[in-house]
């Protein structure tokens, strides 16, 4: 009888052994884990032997500067398309960059901003000349635009139109509105004023109703005409002894059908001409090694003075 209460006590014994094993080592695996609710969390820094955890790696840093080549490989090909108004920016740069880079090639499209945007998402080309800034969307996908150079939009009438004032902004938005609508109202002499707009894909048409008229709306009344192509030649033909219109500077400030106004009494080669804006060279990240080569010799003081060069060279339609 005396054997019961002496293997009830060691089975006691052993059971109580049991639960503090389980408990203790459920205590010890929690806090391995850093999951004890009494104990401090693991830090980033800290692991579960002596060494410690390196920090993440930092985002991807966009390159925006670019430094002009000493020598580049020869045999280098650099495929650029876009804005029709960097045509011959494009072409300066070109004929600049081969002659100091002997065996290059640079091979000029101008089939539009938009255009060579999407040529340049689609892997067809190396650099997208863009007259106007990029969108939230296309900087999400990799593109980046460096700033190249100040395009200038200005205001023409023909050679033959008697009108030889300067108009106020008010006054040009008044006109592109279809507000006024005679010379008359703005100090000319009495006949209808005609205006000729471009067509809706236009970008130059944007930027000037960003510049120009300061997103306000264009007239549809008779005496507006919106031609059917984006074409500078044909318009300025069309601009008569009473039409009025628009173009970059570098179209047509040599064009001799036509003549510029002053706009609050400042001409496009004016510092203070307010309807100004930038043009870009676009890249896709990470930029290549033909895309580093050219961006650096634009934005060097070599390919910005063969930019500046370009006013005294003909203009492209």
């Amino acid at each position: 009888m005396s054997q019961k209460p002496e293997a009830a006590i060691l089975l006691a014994t052993l059971a109580m052994t049991g639960v503090i094993i389980v408990g203790g080592g459920g205590w010890l695996w929690h806090r391995w884990q850093g999951d004890d609710p009494a104990s401090p969390p693991l830090s980033q820094n800290q692991d579960h032997g002596d060494k410690e955890l390196l920090p993440p790696p930092p985002s991807p840093q966009v390159n925006t500067t670019f430094t002009e080549p000493q020598q580049v490989a020869a045999g280098m090909t650099i495929n650029i398309d876009g804005s029709t108004s960097m045509v011959d920016i494009n072409e300066a740069l070109k004929t600049t960059f081969q002659k100091t880079y002997p065996g290059t090639v640079v091979a000029t499209e101008a089939q539009g901003s938009d255009r060579g945007i999407v040529r340049l998402l689609r892997g067809e080309v190396d650099l997208s000349a863009s007259s106007r800034p990029l969108t939230p969307q296309e900087q999400q996908q990799g593109l980046v635009a460096i700033p190249i150079a100040n395009e200038a939009i200005a205001v023409i009438v023909g050679e033959a139109n008697p009108f030889q004032g300067s108009l106020t902004l008010s006054q040009l938005q008044a006109i592109f509105a279809g507000q006024v609508t005679n010379w008359s109202q703005v100090g000319g002499p009495n006949q209808a004023i005609n205006v000729i707009n471009r067509p809706s894909e236009s970008v130059t048409r944007q930027l000037f109703q960003r510049l120009g008229l300061q997103e306000h709306a264009f007239g549809q009344g008779s005496n507006v005409q919106t031609l059917d192509r984006d074409a500078t030649t044909p318009m300025m033909r069309a601009l008569g002894h009473d039409g009025i219109s628009y173009a970059t500077y570098g179209q047509g400030d040599w064009q001799q059908s036509a003549r510029i106004l002053p706009i609050e009494d400042a001409l496009p080669m004016d510092p203070d001409y307010s309807l100004r804006h930038q043009l870009y060279y676009v890249y896709k990240t990470p930029p290549s090694s033909q895309v580093a080569a050219f961006l650096g010799f634009a934005t060097s003081p070599n390919g910005q003075l063969a930019i500046a060069a370009i006013e005294s060279l003909p203009h492209s339609d």
